[in-house]
């Protein structure tokens, strides 16, 4: 019953994908109705599994098509950019998609060591049709240099 569900799932995002115009929140949907799909296919038994994982396939889908319907590939990179910067430099750093016309900046607090990482507490702010979407996290270098968001 299990690879049944999953397969559907598939079938069911495949198929959606096809008849979609390929913009970013139909991108977004097939993406997150998948995610959904798989996540709750881990709970209940029998047809509860069914059932859960057609609930996490509409969560997910519903999600996904709001935050792709908000930010392209290209306003992901760029804002992962800053961050990065951000959190290697300790300031401040902007970022805009001429094309798009979204922007944000991503501020980070001191540095501090947490299980022997250096970790900076940040804030993410995106601008999206001029509304602000703020988002507050706590990122940890790793050894391979690279930074993890932890919180």
């Amino acid at each position: 019953m299990r690879v049944s569900a999953l397969l559907l799932i598939v079938i069911a995002a495949i198929s959606l994908a096809a008849c979609g115009p390929g913009n970013k929140a139909g991108t977004g949907t097939v993406a997150g109705a998948l995610a959904g799909g798989l996540i709750g296919n881990q709970f209940g038994k029998g047809s509860g599994r069914v059932a859960a994982t057609a609930v996490g396939a509409v969560a997910g889908g519903m999600i996904g098509n709001g935050i792709g319907a908000q930010m392209d590939a290209e306003d992901r990179r760029r804002a992962a950019e800053a961050q990065y910067q951000a959190l290697e430099y300790g300031r401040p750093v902007s970022w805009n998609n001429p094309q798009s016309q979204y922007s944000g900046q991503v501020a980070v607090g001191n540095p501090y060591q947490q299980n022997g990482n250096n970790c900076r507490s940040y804030t993410n702010t995106i601008y999206i049709d001029g509304r602000p979407e703020v988002s507050r996290g706590v990122a940890c270098r790793q050894p391979d240099g690279t930074w993890r968001t932890v919180s």
